[in-house]
């Protein structure tokens, strides 16, 4: 089941990484500039977000593996039309495509992991599920650049991830079972899912956690998002060396992902994430350090802190998904697609902004990890002192009855 939930939600970040070592290629072949061709991850995590609103509450109406199973024919649909592109527009609208349909897996899997199990067993779940998911980031340029070696070109990327989403959709026909009864599902109403969302959505306890989360992977996703530019132009390397980048900056999350998962029921989750956090300090500190201190970045020390960082966002993730998701017990799937939301919102606005803004520098890249570590950890900390808060506040008795 963790192999197949993790599948499932590799297939969005392969969508986004696999082609970073084609942007070369595409700027030559659709003569377009690299602000353009940046555009093309910018559109597709756009549509992420977006649609991510979705994806939960049509698994909580409709079931969980219908929605995935349109999920992926769609993506297969998108990927094919990507690969018979041939101009930045045409291009553009079919990755949009891919973002409407590549959440599906990471969204509703979550609600799967909380349907089938609770406590302890849901966050090992949860960390096993992160760790396999970890390695698609990883992989996903090593996978790109061999591709493009064959001389091929751009379009065997998309090939690839239509072949990819196919096997995904065989496996999800016959190993995945429905986890959301009919008897437990919610009807699907335009004017109670609106008043679900802004409940859900803007409640304080949800924004502290989901902000917690999406501004601190903000400061790993900062580099991956920069990967082309940190790579060929501060590193010095060539377009199949991203691995120096990705290895470490995945196999940091997934360590942490691992970490999480032996820990749980060993250690408290306030523990697991002050731990987290202060490995985060750690990567910030050190990644400040280290650019000052030198004219050329280089590796391996260059990406020592972003392991740091990714090891300590691992280790927070799974707790706050799941805290998160239980802020409504009967409406996991909106839970989990308005935590996605949030998350997606994050990574469009590094993406498309924040990115080319600071990726001039590796200097300026570091200050800007660093300013949404300090973020996410802000606001994890209001959610502690306002939990304790709560806490501590006499819970009113029971008026007695009349005539009791």
């Amino acid at each position: 089941m963790a192999l197949l939930l993790a599948g499932l939600a590799m297939f969005g970040p392969f969508s986004i990484d696999t082609i970073f070592p084609a942007f070369t290629q595409l700027e030559q072949r659709l003569h377009a500039d690299p602000v353009a061709i940046q555009q093309t991850v910018s559109i597709y995590l756009l549509f992420y977000g977006l649609m991510s609103l979705a994806h939960g509450p049509l698994s909580d109406a409709w079931g969980r593996r219908r929605v995935i199973l349109g999920g992926l024919v769609l993506f297969i649909g998108a990927s094919i039309g990507c690969a018979l592109s041939r101009d930045l527009s045409t291009l553009l609208l079919f990755r949009a495509l891919q973002g409407v349909s590549a959440g599906v897996g990471v969204i509703v899997g979550r609600a799967v992991i909380r349907d089938l199990f609770h406590g302890h067993d849901a966050q090992r779940l949860m960390s096993q599920v992160s760790m396999i998911f970890g390695v698609a980031p990883a992989i996903a340029p090593i996978i790109g650049g061999w591709l493009l070696a064959t001389g091929a070109g751009w379009p065997l990327i998309f090939w690839f991830l239509v072949g990819f989403a196919t096997l995904l959709l065989i496996a999800t026909i016959f190993a995945l079972p429905e986890t959301h009864l009919p008897a437990a599902r919610t009807p699907l109403h335009a004017g109670r899912l609106l008043r679900d969302y802004r409940r859900i959505g803007l409640s304080p306890r949800f924004l502290r956690l989901a902000g917690a989360g999406g501004f601190t992977f903000g400061g790993v996703f900062l580099y991956i998002a920069s990967a082309p530019v940190m790579v060929m132009q501060h590193l010095r390397l060539g377009e199949g060396d991203f691995a120096w980048l990705f290895i470490p900056t995945i196999g940091g999350l997934t360590l942490g992902a691992f970490l999480s998962g032996r820990m749980a029921g060993k250690a408290t989750p306030k523990v697991q994430v002050r731990l987290g956090y202060w490995l985060i300090l750690l990567s910030a500190v050190s990644n400040l350090a280290y650019t000052l201190s030198v004219a050329q970045i280089s590796v391996p020390w260059a990406v020592i802190p972003i392991f740091l960082g990714g090891t300590g966002m691992g280790l927070i993730f799974p707790i706050l998904a799941l805290s998160v998701i239980d802020l409504a017990p009967q409406q996991r799937g909106l839970a989990s697609s308005l935590q996605m939301f949030v998350q997606l919102m994050i990574n469009t606005m590094v993406a498309g902004v924040v990115s080319p803004l600071l990726s001039d520098s590796p200097l300026h890249l570091a200050l800007g990890a660093t300013g949404f570590f300090l973020a996410g950890w802000l606001l994890w900390r209001w959610e502690r002192r306002s939990y304790r808060r709560l806490s501590r506040m006499p819970v009113a008795s029971p008026t007695p009855a009349a005539g009791a």
